[in-house]
């Protein structure tokens, strides 16, 4: 009786002890859907910046604990994923991916006081029409849009140029921005037209540019659709060009292209691989047979940068958090030094382009 009475006391002992001090944040993308490569690319730089944070000892004291949402790039899935986020309190949500998810999600967080920082959403609505705590690392579109649409009338000036566009708040941007600066460098487009997302043939599509003579083919939209109409287009005996933007940037794209994808260009920020600063990282991701690509890394400096504002705000409070993130900086970061405007976009959003070689890699020209 004796002994039950000691383990009785010791285990009420332990239940009465405080539970280990937690900080929640949270990633958010599409982990289903035809953008799913991309939610995984934000996971895995999530996972391993939080696992480092830890490793390290935390922050303030406490551990890190990563909350994982799917939004499928879907607008009222983003919504409600976001309401779920809100309700767990968590401190930050680095996401969404799509910027027709980021968008409506942005109004709760706004309203639920969730800092938000994106590694991805490029809509400059986003962040324009944004509040106190609407964040991103990445570049915005009529940053893409202009280097797109300059390099299109310095190269293919001649040639007859189709603009397409998936109708999404980031496909038809992008497009939309890109045709801004083509037009504003004297370059007419032979033709603007949108395209239904999620389809398996557009042989219609195809066969209307090849009617046109189109041999210059800019996308405004995701991977898989880009892959589908260019290799189609290659099957249809077209030898046209693909440009697209950051939504390219996944091996999925030739995956599905195969071939096709030959000399595909595209848009994107100088690859943060290549960064000294992000060696040790990237040495991480390869150990684990990771390609840290695309929006891998640029979800690792997400978390990174609010990390480091949260040691100089002291605290984890989404307020006081945003409000160091605009006064100080440069935060350092694994995509190089990152500085915030007022409005929450970064202050160097540089775009390059890539082109796709024979093997189905991309690499910056």
């Amino acid at each position: 009786m004796l002994k039950k009475s000691l383990l009785g006391a010791a285990l009420a002992s332990l239940l009465a002890l405080p539970a280990l001090a937690q900080i929640q944040i949270a990633v958010v993308g599409p982990l289903t859907g035809a953008n799913a490569a991309y939610g995984e690319q934000m996971k895995a730089g999530a996972l391993q910046a939080v696992a480092d944070l830890n490793k390290a000892g935390g922050l303030l004291g406490k551990k890190i604990v990563l909350n994982i949402g799917d939004d499928a790039c879907d607008p009222k899935q983003a919504v409600s994923v976001a309401n779920q986020m809100a309700t767990k309190k968590v401190a930050l949500v680095a996401g969404h991916y799509c910027s027709g998810s980021s968008i409506p999600a942005s109004k709760v967080y706004l309203e639920e006081g969730v800092l938000q920082i994106s590694p991805a959403s490029t809509n400059p609505k986003f962040t324009d029409e944004g509040g106190w705590g609407t964040f991103r690392t990445c570049g915005r579109d009529d940053q893409q849009g202009l280097v797109a649409g300059q390099y299109l009338a310095k190269h293919y000036k001649t040639q007859k140029i189709a603009i397409l566009h998936d109708n999404s708040a980031y496909g038809k941007g992008l497009a939309d921005e890109t045709r801004k600066a083509l037009n504003g460098a004297g370059v007419k487009e032979a033709t603007y037209d949108a395209y239904t997302p999620g389809e398996k043939d557009y042989s219609a599509v195809v066969s209307r540019l090849k009617q046109a003579g189109i041999s210059v083919i800019y996308i405004g939209g995701y991977h898989t659709e880009s892959a589908l109409i260019i290799k189609q287009a290659k099957e249809q005996g077209m030898k046209a060009t693909l440009v697209g933007g950051d939504a390219l940037v996944t091996k999925e794209f030739w995956q599905i292209a195969g071939p096709a994808g030959e000399g595909t260009l595209m848009t994107f920020s100088p690859d943060p691989r290549k960064n000294a600063v992000a060696a040790k990282v990237v040495k991480e991701f390869t150990d684990k047979k990771i390609d840290p690509e695309g929006y891998v890394l640029y979800t690792y400096a997400t978390i990174q940068i609010w990390a480091e504002a949260v040691k100089k705000a002291g605290t984890t409070d989404p307020k006081k958090v945003a409000t160091a993130l605009k006064a100080s900086g440069p935060w350092p970061s694994v995509i190089g030094p990152v500085s915030f405007d007022k409005n929450g976009d970064v202050t160097s959003g540089a775009y390059v382009m890539y082109i796709w070689d024979a093997k189905g890699n991309y690499n910056q020209m």
